[in-house]
């Protein structure tokens, strides 16, 4: 079982979060570690600002989701202290970093490898998920119920994750197929899970994936992809 002394670490993959990365980083509660920002090509304040905040800031040019957050992993891999817990949460303000503790609950208090943030409806502010998200999140989750028989209503980016379980699913995916392949092979590995219902507002700005057709068409085509090539695989 986890420490209630646990190390926990945040990896933020940001691209043009200068206005909502410094809330994001001053709401994470004191118990983190250390906050990592992972600035995404970006061309605006977002590294200014999360260094002022008091984040840990990394820069991945290529372009991408997964890309950065395996940046942010590579800089853990190197530290010569350890990490028990990391937390994946995006930089624009549309989750609330506070529910942080929430999320690490069942792994600290009942040793679960695994927690992903639900967006659920009830909780989410009107107009924070748009229709082609919230027919994804359904269409995805469906059929990983069908082919894995698996529990997962979300696949929310605010998520915690035991380091070592983490660094045992070898993930590779660079773009938007992140979340879903990580929930996936969790599956695969037959991790423990819980789904914790978390609050959802507007984002400050514009979403790089939902707000436009092509992210939101090839989001949707890198998710269904990664759930196929799993619902077949022997």
């Amino acid at each position: 079982m986890q420490s209630t002394n646990s190390i926990i670490r945040v990896i933020i993959p940001a691209y043009n979060e200068a206005d909502s990365i410094p809330l994001v980083i001053n709401d994470i509660p004191s118990l983190v570690t250390e906050v990592i920002v992972v600035s995404n090509n970006s061309s605006d304040d977002t590294i200014v600002n999360a260094q002022n905040a008091g984040a840990t800031v990394l820069e991945e040019h290529q372009r991408g989701y997964g890309y950065a957050c395996l940046k942010g992993m590579e800089y853990v891999s190197r530290l010569s202290n350890r990490t028990d817990i990391i937390v994946f949460l995006d930089g624009d303000y549309s989750d609330y970093p506070e529910q942080l503790l929430d999320l690490v609950k069942p792994i600290i208090n009942d040793d679960i490898d695994f927690v992903i943030g639900a967006r659920v409806k009830s909780l989410r502010e009107k107009g924070s998920m748009t229709i082609p998200q919230v027919f994804g999140n359904w269409l995805a989750t469906t059929l990983m119920s069908i082919l894995f028989k698996s529990r997962f209503t979300d696949l929310g980016p605010f998520r915690a994750i035991k380091y070592d379980k983490l660094l045992e699913l070898d993930m590779q995916d660079k773009t938007y197929g992140w979340t879903v392949e990580m929930q996936l092979k969790a599956l695969r590995k037959k991790y423990s899970y819980v789904e914790k219902p978390m609050k959802y507002r507007n984002r400050i700005g514009v979403s790089k994936v939902s707000g436009t057709v092509k992210g939101a068409i090839f989001a949707g085509v890198k998710i269904l992809t990664w759930i196929f090539k799993y619902g077949f695989k022997k």
